[in-house]
């Protein structure tokens, strides 16, 4: 049902057809309008999102006043909050959407067992899922040293 849309995501172009239709059958479809917060930094992370439609806006607070930074924006095709189900740490942005956004949604323990079974069978998606997390990570060293 919603295998063309993962094979689009980097975290899961890697995967075969067969792998693909089973991954598919743990998302959940979801919609929010313009201004709904999908991710609330600070709160622990519930799933996995991939956009499918709209744009998303990408902020945290830093300061003490409460001052919110922009980091950026999603877009369909773009994965987030991944890293708090994989440290399982509170989620270190919130994300908003800006106008109206389709996403998938994989929940924490499915994601888990997904996660587990394709790294048995597929060590590779590992390093997917590594090369993702490092390209944010270069992202955020170049907003640093702007």
């Amino acid at each position: 049902m919603y295998e063309d849309a993962l094979a689009r995501v980097d975290l899961f172009s890697g995967l075969r057809k067969k792998e693909l239709q089973e991954v598919a059958t743990y998302f959940r479809e979801g919609t929010h309008s313009p201004g709904s917060v999908l991710i609330s930094q600070g709160e622990k992370g519930l799933g996995l999102f991939i956009l499918i439609k709209g744009t998303v806006r990408i902020s945290r607070k830093n300061s003490p006043d409460g001052a919110e930074e922009v980091l950026g924006t999603a877009q369909a095709g773009d994965v987030i909050g991944e890293m708090a189900l994989l440290d399982d740490l509170p989620r270190s942005a919130t994300v908003t959407a800006v106008d109206e956004v389709s996403v998938l949604v994989l929940p924490f323990w499915e994601f888990r067992i997904v996660l587990r079974e394709i790294l048995r069978r597929d060590p590779d998606v590992g390093l997917d899922l590594l090369a993702v997390l490092s390209r944010r990570l270069r992202k955020c060293e170049q907003r640093a040293y702007e």
